[in-house]
């Protein structure tokens, strides 16, 4: 039953970590779509069939909600991008198993520890329409010396935070770019964001959830189907 929840769990947290923000016209409230593309090494290869080929992320304020089917379980992902943290919940109707994974500070800087800093971001002048969006290009690089190109709009201005901090100095909304989470590669193209109510959202654990860690969440999944 959790073969392949542990894969589910942290493509949800890809997801929900790899989005945007900046511009004119503002929406506070609605719906981003994605294309996503991998660029996975030999290594990562196995987890390819699992990983989504689009996503969807709803917010409202400074909240996204990501849900995820994956097997028989529900992965429902819930971050506060001001305040870098947040809630999975996971779902597994057939066995009546509910459990919620609260993603704290501690856990933020962990993730962002493990990841490359990207730094050095530079306009360069050159335009291309992307979809139905104005795109001006910029450069920019990693710690490692990897060098990385984006596509970033101003002509919708998403609410302040949601692309994270590692793509704050970008004066735009990103429309496509390359980050990584979990070590993934990971090409985001936006394919449109509706204006929308969604939410309200809130971190708050729900009644009948039970509280584990993420370790446990991972170890449970140990040979079981």
């Amino acid at each position: 039953m959790f073969k392949s929840l542990k894969t589910g769990v942290l493509a949800a947290i890809l997801i929900s970590t790899a989005i945007v923000a900046h511009a004119q016209k503002k929406i506070t409230e609605g719906t981003a779509a994605y294309k996503m593309e991998y660029a996975l090494t030999p290594e990562q290869e196995p987890m390819a069939a699992n990983l989504p080929q689009e996503s969807k992320v709803k917010f409202s304020g400074n909240i996204s909600k990501i849900e995820i089917e994956q097997g028989p379980a529900t992965i429902t992902i819930l971050s506060d991008f001001a305040t870098n943290t947040g809630l999975v919940l996971i779902d597994v109707p057939v066995a009546q198993m509910q459990f919620a994974v609260k993603q704290g500070k501690a856990e933020y800087e962990k993730a962002r520890a493990a990841a490359p800093k990207f730094s050095d971001f530079k306009a360069t002048g050159e335009k291309q329409t992307i979809g139905t969006y104005n795109t001006e290009k910029y450069t920019y690089k990693d710690d490692k010396g990897n060098t990385y190109e984006l596509w970033a709009t101003k002509d919708i201005e998403l609410p302040t935070g949601f692309s994270g901090e590692d793509f704050k100095d970008v004066k735009g909304s990103l429309v496509k770019y390359t980050t990584f989470q979990n070590g993934v590669k990971t090409i985001l193209t936006l394919k449109g964001v509706t204006e929308e109510k969604t939410g309200p959202f809130n971190l708050d654990v729900p009644k009948g959830y039970e509280v584990k860690t993420m370790e446990e969440i991972m170890a449970m999944q140990g040979g079981g189907e």
